[in-house]
């Protein structure tokens, strides 16, 4: 197994850092709110895995949708070239999938099938429950937040450095923090540009000055903001302008993600506590599902503002958008309609009757 950061779970920046990966264990769980550092997460875990028959060796299941039988079936399943290889199934958004199928997974973690390793990618992933407690023991809980602080400048100037082959001195670093934040899909496109620019010689604080759009950044999170509080003709307006400027539909796509996965998530935990019979604090929901202290008030209003409907189809929605993005409507003249689709869902002032705590 895995060397862990803790008794019950690795850290993503630690897991992918390693000189000497370990076996991979026949359960993970891929918890947490950064979809940048989930995505390497699931790459490297498929590589560890399977190695160059990714394409052969992996299936994956749409969490809202999989059927427990079918994932098991295909767990048990040996490689299609017979040559012991071991099977990789992902269950994607699959918070919906554990709370249907809780005690069976708990059955399956004791007991697992060794012929393939099951993934669940998932946001909420409290550590108080036996299934957290019995992967921990048994499989391996991976852990994907930003660092932040000095480990994040820390590990922006290593990423630069072995995935853009670009030195990054730590006042650049520092700088380009300062500038857009602890986004780290952002980041990495940031960091591509500059190292694009500066060539064989360091990336300077002056570059990043240059080519770091400010305001793009502050304009994105405005967007942000503006279709949670139910204002869509402001949202429209300032996609238009990072549009314009360049910025690419998936990148703003995954920059929206960051916030809406959150109030996603905490509509999950809302309708797991009334289905508990638990005392329904929202901010303390809110907070599980990842907003920090400092904007609990307007994550509080937003959350009311988009409604419990809404809020419970944000997964199905941004994924049908990924989806779009990435394939039919992938053309920049599409992919615009596809965000301007998802805005207007989202902008239109809710009813204050079907706020997502009422």
């Amino acid at each position: 197994m895995c060397a862990k950061a803790s008794a019950d779970f690795v850290a993503a920046v630690d897991l992918l850092a390693q000189t000497e990966p370990a076996a991979v264990p026949p359960v993970c769980a891929v918890f947490g709110d950064e979809p940048f550092l989930k995505r390497l997460v699931r790459q490297e875990l498929k590589r560890r895995i399977a190695g160059g028959d990714a394409e052969f060796s992996v299936s994956e299941f749409n969490g809202p949708q999989a059927v427990l039988r079918d994932v098991l079936d295909e767990l048990s399943t040996m490689s299609l070239f017979g040559d012991g290889a071991r099977r990789v199934v992902v269950v994607d958004d699959a918070d919906k999938f554990v709370t249907e199928y809780r005690p069976k997974l708990e059955d399956y973690v004791a007991k697992p099938s060794h012929a393939g390793v099951l993934i669940l990618d998932v946001d909420t992933w409290p550590s108080n429950t036996k299934l957290y407690k019995a992967v921990a023991a048994a499989g391996l809980n991976i852990q994907c937040t930003s660092p932040t602080g000095a480990a994040l400048v820390k590990w922006l100037m290593a990423w630069a450095k072995q995935h853009h082959r670009a030195k990054l001195p730590t006042d650049a670093a520092e700088s380009l923090v300062d500038l857009v934040g602890a986004e780290l899909g952002l980041l990495d496109q940031e960091l591509g540009k500059l190292a694009s620019a500066a060539g064989a010689e360091p990336i300077s604080c002056e570059l990043v000055d240059k080519f770091v759009g400010t305001w793009r950044s502050k304009t994105a999170w405005e967007m942000i903001d503006a279709v949670a509080d139910g204002h869509g003709p402001a949202a429209m307006q300032q996609l238009d302008r990072l549009i314009a400027a360049g910025e690419h539909p998936i990148a703003l796509l995954a920059q929206m993600s960051s916030t809406f996965r959150r109030f996603a998530a905490a509509t999950r935990l809302l309708e797991d506590a009334e289905r508990a019979k638990r005392p329904v604090q929202p901010r303390r929901i809110l907070e599980q599902a990842g907003f920090k202290p400092f904007v609990m008030d307007k994550a509080e209003r937003q959350w009311r503002q988009l409604g419990r409907k809404r809020s419970g189809r944000l997964y199905e929605m941004l994924l049908d958008a990924d989806i779009a993005l990435k394939g039919r409507s992938s053309a920049p003249a599409r992919a615009r309609l596809v965000l301007e689709r998802f805005i207007a869902q989202l902008s239109t002032a809710g009813d204050p009757r079907k706020a997502a705590t009422a």
